[in-house]
């Protein structure tokens, strides 16, 4: 099976040697990268849009063309993909980082879907910045997902990763308003937070949900869990 090199994680916990981690079809991976030298990867929000729509275009073996689909489609989310390398469960991107939860289709899909997503990623900032050389931080990371009580706090923590932006302390001395932090995060049009809320959007199709446990079948259900970490005192990987 495909290896990925695991070294220090990007927030919450650390691995204090590099191991490598395989991957098999059916589990479930919580997979991460920061910009090198913790830079920034998203500058507008075009560069959060496209990096979105190389979720969705990246997920076969085929090769893809951004710019023939954009001629070609009102909205590249109508592209039929194929068959697909991964199924994508949860996601956020973050201005210096970015996490994806996921599970392979097919034997080394994960390693697959995320060279094309990167390199795609890559090549579109440094043209559009005018720069070169490495934009990620090395290889992904990745950490496999073993028991259902971590698969499901894994939805609450990436989804709550905005959080940060309004609040970079938060995780160490607690939210004063976890309404408003909920509002926020639920708003936050970067994240795949909004596809569990029953808003209607075109970005929903980079998800498949059947893929995963439905731990939140109603709206309210997923605000509650939410609401419920935000009131707890430290939400860590730990």
């Amino acid at each position: 099976m495909p290896r990925v090199t695991l070294g220090y994680a990007v927030i919450g916990y650390i691995y204090m040697s590099t191991r490598t981690i395989s991957f098999s079809e059916g589990e479930f991976y919580h997979v991460y990268n920061r910009g090198t030298d913790k830079r920034t990867i998203y500058e507008s929000d075009p560069d959060y849009k496209r990096f979105q729509e190389l979720l969705f275009l990246s997920n076969t073996a085929d090769s893809i063309s951004v710019r023939n689909l954009k001629r070609k489609y009102k909205t590249i989310y109508e592209h039929s993909q194929g068959n697909h390398l991964v199924s994508v469960g949860a996601y956020c991107l973050m201005p210096n980082h970015f996490h994806i939860l996921l599970t392979p289709l097919v034997e080394g899909g994960v390693s697959l879907f995320m060279n094309k997503l990167t390199t795609g990623y890559s090549m579109y900032f440094n043209q559009k910045y005018q720069r070169s050389g490495r934009l990620f931080e090395g290889s992904f990371k990745a950490k496999h997902v073993s028991e259902d009580v971590y698969l499901k706090y894994l939805f609450a923590y990436i989804h709550l990763n905005p959080v940060k932006l309004i609040d970079k302390h938060w995780k160490e001395e607690g939210i004063k308003n976890p309404e408003e932090a909920y509002e926020y995060v639920a708003s936050y049009k970067y994240s795949s937070l909004s596809d569990f809320l029953d808003t209607e959007r075109e970005e929903e199709v980079v998800l498949s949900k059947d893929r995963f446990p439905d731990y939140f079948s109603k709206k309210e259900t997923q605000k509650q869990e939410l609401l419920e970490w935000l009131e707890y005192d430290k939400l860590d990987q730990g």
